[in-house]
């Protein structure tokens, strides 16, 4: 007999009684940390655990008293709810924290609902039950998407548009209208977010880029700090964006490419274990299976969909209240600009609908009071040319500024439209030779496999020589010098660079500086004397292997290294 049993039988309390209070305090906490924000996290943390000390309460209670449970009418949904309800806590907990455990944690709840099949009892004899089960599948669906577990995304996807055409046809049709949207809303998304967008994580892998510790150090007389970046507020807002749920495909792609890649060196020797059918055992251990102890913590991550400015303004101020000394806050938008602007200002991005008299509008001076920390804005629309006027007037610390082009370039298939695949720029940051592929209008069925692993191995070679160059450059402005150091902040700049010297010899744009990227202060290009790997002719050699150079302007005294022909 367990504790809480004797307990219940020495009180002569029923054991039903227990349960049903257990579950009443759970709700009234889970309610209240539901609606939390997720930024002011240092105040949240103790919350959360108290919320989740009484779920593990519940959770063991049940377990420990099943039988008698059920006889007193415990039906398999309401065990069910208990552990979706902790699937979300870890969610949540892993949005606010960013924390890989907590995603995984999440992820082994969820999917032993789906095996256990707690909702299938009484699910088209009772709406509620069939509505549960479905807003199960689309939170699971969330977790699967943003832990990259393409097979499971994609079984999830075909159950929810199964059980809500079983529903349809079940209930009335009106009760199920909204998962007809939600069923459009994820096959959009999937058709932008690709098994090409995937080919190698969007996530710092150690596998395949270089391991934070063998990173150049900038010069000390350069700069002598070296800033990480501990914090990051990631919002866009475009018109018919491509969404699911509150994650756009490009706040999805940047949440991702600021996380390491929790299958890691240390996941892939023992990623096999798991992957032969054998049950997992021990959640724990199969949490420490998956995050790499020798990698530092994941940056913290707010993401805002769709927030008003003075919402905005909030998350903005608490995150820069809570940055740590050493701290960067990368501060991502992506939104349609407007050129109709108040005096003094060239320019704004809209966070809302046009015509509301700017009350929705966000000024490059609205970031100025935030500039007494180190802020690196990376602006991702039409007017981020109006960001530069922040220069020279920050409050304490430089900022630095990576801006997207003011013009989109012509891409060769009319089928790369921001509609599609999402933001170009912000692809080129987050998966550079895919923005290089639709740039020249191909797809996964244009390019064997082996040719874009070529293709990615130049590419990761070049960037790497880049990052060398640049910390080895006595030309390299102190703002980039002290984040130079931080592997995700270096992947962006090599990144920029790389979309920078794409379009600026792209041919159907060539010499017009609209179409191109810009960054404040601005960025020595890497062509020393110890660069082996010159842009032009790294791009000249990206161009061969796809066959593509004539779409390129290269100067004459460019050549492919030796050995190096054009294929066919």
């Amino acid at each position: 007999m367990s504790h809480q049993q004797s307990n219940s039988t020495n009180t002569n309390i029923p054991v039903s009684e227990v349960f049903w209070t257990l579950v009443d305090k759970a709700d009234k906490k889970f309610s209240k940390i539901r609606d939390l924000p997720y930024y002011q996290r240092n105040r949240y943390d103790t919350y959360f655990y108290k919320v989740f000390k009484v779920y593990t309460q519940l959770w063991k209670f049940q377990q420990e008293n099943r039988q008698k449970l059920v006889e007193s009418g415990l039906k398999r949904w309401e065990i069910g709810e208990i552990a979706s309800r902790i699937g979300q806590l870890y969610f949540g907990q892993y949005m606010r924290t960013s924390e890989a455990s907590f995603l995984s944690e999440s992820y082994i709840f969820y999917e032993a609902l789906l095996t256990r099949e707690y909702f299938k009892e009484g699910m088209f004899q009772d709406v509620n039950i069939a509505n549960k089960q479905l807003r199960f599948l689309a939170r699971f669906l969330m977790v699967c998407l943003v832990s990259n577990r393409r097979e499971m995304v994609q079984q999830l996807v075909n159950q929810i548009k199964l059980l809500a055409d079983e529903c349809k046809r079940t209930f009335q049709e009106s009760d199920f209208k909204e998962w007809k949207l939600v069923v459009q809303e994820i096959v959009r998304f999937l058709k932008a977010d690709t098994a090409f967008m995937n080919i190698r994580p969007l996530r710092y892998s150690v596998v395949l880029d270089p391991h934070p510790d063998t990173l150049q150090h900038v010069s000390p007389s350069i700069t002598k700090r070296n800033l990480k970046l501990q914090d990051a507020l990631l919002s866009s807002f475009h018109h018919n964006e491509v969404k699911f749920s509150e994650l756009t495909i490009d706040t999805f792609r940047m949440l991702q490419c600021l996380e390491w890649e929790p299958s890691g060196s240390f996941y892939q020797a023992t990623s096999k274990l798991s992957q032969n059918g054998a049950p997992v055992t021990s959640r724990i251990g199969y949490s420490q299976d998956i995050t790499d102890p020798t990698l530092p913590a994941n940056p913290r991550k707010a993401v805002l969909y769709r927030p008003s400015l003075t919402h905005y303004m909030a998350v903005l101020a608490t995150i820069c209240e809570e940055l740590p000394s050493d701290g960067v806050l990368l501060i991502y938008l992506s939104a349609s600009g407007s050129c109709g602007a108040v005096e003094n200002e060239s320019g704004c991005l809209q966070f809302g609908s046009r015509g509301d008299g700017g009350i929705n509008c966000i000024y490059p001076s609205d970031f100025l009071p935030f500039t007494r920390r180190p802020l690196l804005l990376v602006i991702d629309s039409e007017s981020s040319e109006a960001f530069k006027v922040i220069a020279g007037k920050e409050k304490g610390e430089p900022v630095a500024m990576l801006l997207s082009p003011g013009c989109l370039p012509p891409i060769a298939s009319a089928e790369c439209s921001r509609y599609l695949h999402g933001s170009f720029f912000t692809m080129f940051l987050t998966a550079p030779l895919q923005a290089f592929c639709l740039l020249l209008g191909l797809s996964s069925s244009d390019i064997d496999l082996d040719t874009y692993n070529k293709a990615e191995k130049l590419l990761l070679s070049s960037l790497n020589n880049w990052g060398l160059a640049l910390a080895t450059s006595e030309t390299l402005n102190p703002v980039w010098g002290q984040i130079l150091g931080d592997p995700f902040l270096r992947r962006l700049l090599l990144r920029f660079l790389f979309c920078r010297a794409v379009l600026t010899l792209y041919a159907p744009i060539y010499n017009k500086k609209e179409f191109l990227p810009t960054c404040v202060p601005s960025l020595p290009t890497p062509v020393l004397p110890s660069s082996t790997s010159p842009p032009e002719s790294v791009i000249l050699e990206l161009a061969s292997i796809f066959g593509a150079t004539k779409n390129f302007i290269f100067l004459e005294d460019i050549v492919l290294p030796e050995n190096q022909m054009p294929t066919q």
